[in-house]
Parts: C-alpha cells; structure tokens; sequence
C-alpha cells in the first residue's frame, strides 16, 4: 500500500506526469481554476485511491489479529489505549464542541469569500464546500487560500518566503535556524549523525515518500529527518516541526527503550508546533532578520490571526475525523462496502465540505491521504492541536510575556526551555496527566488556551457572518460537474508553468 501512495502519479498528456510533490501540491495551492482544481483533486483520489481499496480489507483483517493476539478487541481499541484514559472518545468529543462554534465561524466567512470567487453554480452558501476549493488536496489546512481571504489587504504581508529565496536560505540553513531556535532554549544541538544521514532534500533519479517524518535509530546517536525541504516560509515551520520530534529524542535517549516515547503520541507532535507558534509571529521573523519592521496594529493582527486560524482551526475537525473512521473500520461498524460512504459522510458532518465529483464504493478516498496507507494513527495530532496551545500559554508566561497571547515569543527564553526538558525528559516514564500537571499545573486536555489565543479573531469572524448561516442545513448538496469536463481541460496549460515552479507549498508533516 505504501508503495502505491508513493509512486502514485497523474498523467495529463501521454509525456506529461505529476507527482503529488511538488506538481499536484503547488497546484491544489496555486490555481484558482475551478476545472484545473478538480482535474488535479479527481486525478489523485483516483490514481492513489482506487488501487489500495483491494488490498485495504485484508490490511485490517491482519492488524485486528496482531492486536486481538495483544489483548485489544481490535486494532483501534489498541490504538486508542495508548492514551490510558477510559473515558477518552467521550473526552475528544467534548473538547471538539468546545471548539466548534469557532470552526463554524470561520467556515461561514471562507464559504462566502468563495462565492465571491467561483459563483452560486458551484458554492452553496447554505451548503458544505466542494472539498477541492480550499488549498490542499485534502482540505485539512486552508492557508493555501489566504490571498482569497485577507481581511485587510493593504497592510505589510506576513509571508517570507520571499525574503527567505532573496537572502538565499537553502534546506540545510532552514534546519540550522531550527537548531538555533532549540538552542536558545538552553536545548541540545544536532549530533553530528543527524547531518550526515539526514535526507533534507528530494533526491534526483529514485522516487521518495516525500511526506516529512523524523527517526529515532535508538542507539542514542543517531537520530534523522527524511524531507523534501523547499524553501517556503510554511516549509519552516514544518523544519520546526520535524526538529522537535529529534529534540524529543534526544532529550529521553538516556531513558530504558520502553520509555523512549512521548508522553502520548500527542505530545511528540506538539512539541515542534509549540515553536512554530513563536517563529511565525512578525516579532520572532523580524528578530531573525526575514521582516524588517513590525507594525502592531489591529489590522495586522486580525491579518495574522486569521492566517492561523485558517490552518490551526481548519484542521482541527479533519484531524478528528479521520480516525473516527478508523475506529469503526476496525471495528466492523463500517465494512468494506461502506468505507466511501462513511467517510464522506464524516467529512460532511465534522468539517463541512462535499466531494466535488460523484464518488461511489468503486472509489476509496481515505487511501488518497498518506496516513491511511501508511497506517499512522492520527488523534494524536488532533490532540497536539489542542496541547500544543495549552503548552504555549504556560512558555509565554514562563517568559514574562506581556501582551496578546498570539503576539508571544518564547525565543531566547531559558525558563521557558526549562519547562519544555522537563517533558521531553520524562518521555513516557509517567503516565501523560502526571507530566502535564508537572508541567502546566493541568492533568487535562482543554481548549481554553487555544479559544484565548484566537479570541480577537473569534469576535471579528462573528461580526462578518451576521446574515451568513452557519453550518451547512442543505448536508447532502453536491456541486454541479463544470460542462465540457474534462474534454476542454488543457493540461498544457498549467505544464508550462512547471519549468518555473522551483518549489511547491509542503504537504505539511500531518
């Protein structure tokens, strides 16, 4: 299955293919056509999809026997157990209403502003949004469409990747400002393994999984990050990211091998974002040089705000649901002849969006996303989403922040990097609510920090949608097909743009 999603590829002319990196990324991020769009999003749901949908029943049969063998009812009863809480689907599905009216608010305003681009032929403004409209081939994070979206778009643009292709960053320097950042935090350097074994860089002549992870060899040496690195300002952060899983391992190598993880899975993805949170601020980009001047005004910030939220809160329904499909596949709730059905039925309920083509059980969508094929559990990073603010909000304070909490930089900040060795020391020594309480003073997972990070954004979003419906009544709506599709499509078209692409967006660790 993994060897499927890998090579994977579309062919729009007979000498012409994309690979999901970086030609169907950049344009899922790029084009505004509504045709090139969906030719793009079909291609690859089919291409990667369909030929898994044989091999993905017997995959289950075999996991659910090696767990059963283990003492679990099935493989997402083992799964889930790594959480050590009874009550932890009934938990998840609290901190999610919390969070909700939030998503719905957001949704109602990207909903609009995409009427506005494509028309009442293909946004229904009481309907969910065709699911190939929003940046990303699986819309799970919308930042892609920002330029769509800016409230105030005369103010000073907070995206460097510019400046960081003018100063001349490469994949190995980007690291090196990563590695920094933890430095700062009185953290570890990169051992000298990690440069040399690394793959910071898509190879040229043999096809790769370019999806970003990082490894642990466990010998307490040799510790790599597997990246097809490009140099945008979203690739940053995933660097961020990938650096903090290596931080993680260095920081509870010493520990016997059966405590060498984190604390739950969540944790480990959290750490990395928790950085992000700083490096993406204008302050933190102005200190390194990437901005020249921070103008702090409530433009600039409801600006920046949103930007966030259209990646932090948008993927906080998609990074729920996936697993709950998981879950009742292995379970049997959901048998092979409704795995479709059922995924785009929670696709539709949690996050709103519609596939933008008839899709029927000779399809099998959830194998066109890599975790699916790849079998990587994924609650872990919808706990991350809601961790990694709780854990921002305790740095910041550790850092004598003043101000906004969204405005915070835990750079530099030696006391902020004592609370974060504390966690990454323990590993998964204690159970997950004894680390947390001794790190934040909670043993729980909620979603006050996140709510306060975005309340400024919360209160604008809620002024704009004041005759908008939230939510989407009309559930089962699909779009119309656009006439002549795909017959008067030309590929060609957007070929030629590909000699210039030296880059796309990244597909994002998660």
């Amino acid at each position: 299955m993994d060897n499927i999603y890998s090579t994977s590829k579309v062919h729009p002319q007979p000498n012409i293919s994309w690979s999901l990196e970086p030609e169907l990324t950049e344009i899922m991020a790029s084009s505004r056509s509504y045709k090139t769009l969906l030719y793009a999003w079909e291609g690859w749901h089919n291409a990667s999809g369909v030929p898994l949908k044989n091999y993905y029943p017997s995959f289950v049969e075999l996991s659910n026997k090696a767990s059963r063998a283990d003492g679990f009812q099935d493989t997402g009863d083992d799964w889930r157990s790594w959480y050590e809480t009874e009550t932890f689907r009934q938990d998840l599905e609290e901190i999610y209403k919390t969070i909700e009216p939030l998503y719905l608010n957001l949704h109602a305003f990207v909903r609009r502003q995409l009427y506005n681009q494509y028309g009442p032929k293909y946004i229904n403004l009481k309907g969910p949004i065709p699911a190939h409209l929003l940046g990303n081939m699986w819309a799970q994070t919308w930042n892609n469409i920002y330029d769509m979206m800016i409230p105030f778009p005369d103010k000073p643009n907070i995206d460097v990747t510019d400046e960081m292709v003018r100063q001349g960053y490469n994949a190995t320097h980007m690291f090196r400002v990563a590695e920094e950042f933890f430095t700062s935090l009185g953290l570890e350097r990169m051992p000298e393994e990690f440069w040399e074994g690394s793959m910071l860089v898509k190879p040229q002549g043999r096809e790769v999984v370019c999806h970003a992870s990082a490894w642990d060899f466990y010998n307490r040496k040799d510790f790599r990050i597997k990246q097809c690195t490009t140099v945008t300002m979203e690739q940053l952060f995933t660097v961020h990211h990938e650096m903090g899983h290596i931080q993680y391992y260095l920081q509870y190598k010493d520990k016997p091998v059966g405590f060498r993880r984190g604390a739950n899975p969540g944790f480990h993805e959290a750490i990395g974002d928790v950085l992000s949170l700083s490096v993406s601020t204008p302050k933190h980009l102005e200190t390194i040089n990437l901005l020249e001047s921070v103008t702090s005004d409530i433009e600039t910030d409801t600006n920046y705000l949103l930007k966030m939220a259209l990646e932090k809160i948008a993927f906080l329904p998609f990074g729920y649901l996936i697993d709950l499909w998981r879950w009742d596949v292995f379970s049997g709730k959901t048998p092979p002849e409704r795995y479709n059905a059922d995924w785009w039925y929670l696709r539709t309920k949690y996050q709103g969006i519609c596939p933008p083509t008839r899709r029927t059980e000779e399809h099998f969508d959830a194998g066109a996303k890599y975790h699916i094929p790849g079998n990587t559990p994924y609650i872990r990073y919808f706990v991350s989403f809601i961790l990694q603010f709780q854990f921002h909000e305790k740095l910041c304070e550790a850092a004598r922040h003043t101000g906004p909490l969204h405005t915070c930089d835990i750079y530099r900040s030696a006391e902020a990097g004592a609370i974060l060795k504390k966690v990454l020391q323990a590993g998964s020594s204690e159970s997950w609510p004894v680390v947390l309480q001794d790190a934040i003073g909670t043993d729980k997972l909620n979603a006050s920090s996140l709510m306060k990070y975005f309340e400024p954004i919360i209160d604008w979003l809620k002024k704009q949608n004041v005759n908008e419906t939230l939510g989407w009544p009309d559930f089962n709506w699909v779009p119309p097909m656009p006439e002549g599709y795909p017959e008067d499509i030309e590929p060609g078209d957007v070929s030629t743009h590909l000699e210039v692409w030296t880059a796309g967006p990244s597909v994002r660790h998660h």
